[in-house]
């Protein structure tokens, strides 16, 4: 480093640290807001947004659209504000998996599948979403279709082949064919195909107005047809697009508002499981901090379809802590998932491809979901993105065990305390960034926060403090 560039630097700093913290704040919204151009657009609704996970076939016994649809103001009154809706499509038969086949092995991406209503009873569900002020993101599988997909038959040429087979997605991280049996994979080298996915994705958009898309697998798919995708759908209106992929940093870039935290739930669950420690999550997120633009943010998730099927139950993965990591879900940078079923305490390995139901019961936990992700709307500190404040660690005698932080966003504050682990805990409050008069959510309490205060806390106790 040069010597102007040496003063300059320290130049900066020094005035950054003579900021008070609201003029910081100000100062980083105004230098964030300039970098950020370089961002795909985001629709302005999302960003102090809440996404829901919906299986259409799962949500109710007749598993159709009718059903989601008179559920609309009760996920509504809870505080969400985007569905997914898991595929909607018709589903191949060749080669599927159990009774129902799987829902990302998609025969038809231009149609509904009859089983859930017609494309009215659809358009019917996205319009009664928007009356409520709810946003409608389609689950989109790109990489694949269905072995009896139209396109198999018209355009073979649009998949990939081996020895004149066609074949099954290969994995990009290892190189090695995922095996999948009911699907074959498209070939992005051929620019028909590619103009025929954008234009299918374009339709949803035009005839249904759903305001986006989840897209499965996304790192199946080349980064430069995701660039190439976004401006289209954008031409009809700002989309919000949601990556199931976390290892492609460009997708940031590209397309993507939005990825998922495989790190962060990991390392989650390893801590609930005694084999991590709760500071090593500061590890996870510097290391995404580092290889991410500054303007990313996460679909943070306790569980979700595939890991529910597949790894098991919010009991068997998180155990007694699965609601601090909710918590901690809510309240971190990023936007936290409810997986359907959630509000009322699911706790049963959903079946991917037999005829399930969700238990509902009685909403047992809505109230809890209501409180965290009203926090959220109405604290810009919880907010997405560069709309919300940065994550400043609380530093106490106990790392190891309790995971304590504060966010800040001009004048609205936020302070969460974790007990992560199974011990009680009792603690030193060091610093002084966090210090001043809050109520806490659940309770309802008044408290003062002071530095070098000692906190007592059960084990797996979760405090939300909200100025």
């Amino acid at each position: 480093m040069n010597k102007v560039h040496l003063v300059v630097f320290l130049s900066a700093l020094i005035l950054a640290t003579a900021c008070r913290d609201t003029q910081q704040n100000k100062s980083e919204s105004s230098s964030s807001d300039t970098v950020a151009l370089a961002a795909p657009p985001a629709p302005e609704w999302a960003k102090n947004a809440t996404i829901y996970e919906v299986n259409t076939r799962q949500f109710s016994p007749e598993g159709n659209f009718k059903e989601i649809e008179e559920q609309l103001p009760r996920l509504k009154e809870m505080g969400v504000d985007i569905i997914w809706l898991m595929p909607i499509f018709p589903l191949s038969q060749e080669n599927k998996q159990g009774t129902l086949g799987s829902l990302y092995a998609i025969a038809d991406y231009d149609d509904v599948n009859p089983a859930y209503g017609t494309l009215t009873e659809f358009k019917s569900l996205v319009n009664r979403a928007h009356a409520l002020g709810l946003h409608i993101v389609l689950d989109w599988v790109a990489s694949h279709t269905g072995r009896d997909h139209k396109w198999v038959s018209a355009h073979p040429d649009w998949y990939l082949q081996e020895n004149g087979r066609m074949i099954a997605p290969t994995d990009p991280q290892t190189n090695r064919s995922t095996n999948w049996k009911d699907v074959v994979a498209l070939d992005y080298n051929n620019p028909a195909m590619r103009r025929a996915m954008i234009s299918t994705m374009q339709y949803w958009v035009k005839e249904t107005d759903v305001d986006g898309y989840r897209c499965n697998m996304g790192g199946f798919v080349p980064n430069n047809f995701w660039a190439e995708l976004r401006p289209e759908l954008d031409k009809i209106k700002t989309v919000f697009m949601l990556s199931e992929w976390e290892n492609e940093a460009a997708q940031f870039k590209s397309c993507f508002n939005m990825n998922y935290s495989w790190t962060i739930h990991n390392i989650m669950k390893a801590v609930a499981k005694g084999v991590r420690t709760a500071d090593k999550i500061d590890s996870v997120r510097e290391v995404n901090q580092q290889r991410f633009p500054i303007w990313y943010y996460q679909m943070l998730f306790t569980q979700n379809h595939d890991e529910n099927n597949s790894n098991g139950t919010l009991t068997e993965t998180l155990g007694a802590g699965a609601d601090a990591f909710m918590v901690l879900s809510c309240t971190l940078e990023g936007m936290p998932l409810v997986y359907n079923g959630m509000e009322s305490n699911l706790n049963k390995r959903m079946s991917f491809f037999e005829p399930d139901t969700i238990p509902w019961g009685n909403y047992a936990k809505s109230d809890f979901f209501r409180t965290l992700l009203t926090l959220k709307h109405r604290n810009r500190a919880l907010w997405n993105g560069l709309a919300g404040g940065k994550v400043m660690k609380i530093s106490t005698d106990h790392d190891e065990a309790v995971y304590a932080f504060y966010r800040q966003r001009d004048s609205d504050r936020v302070v969460v305390l974790l007990n992560l682990s199974d011990h009680p805990q009792t603690v030193h409050l060091m610093g002084d960034g966090f210090t001043g008069m809050y109520t806490e959510i659940f309770s309802h309490q008044p408290i003062e926060l002071k530095s070098e205060m000692t906190a007592t806390l059960k084990p797996w106790e979760y405090r939300v403090l909200t100025n």
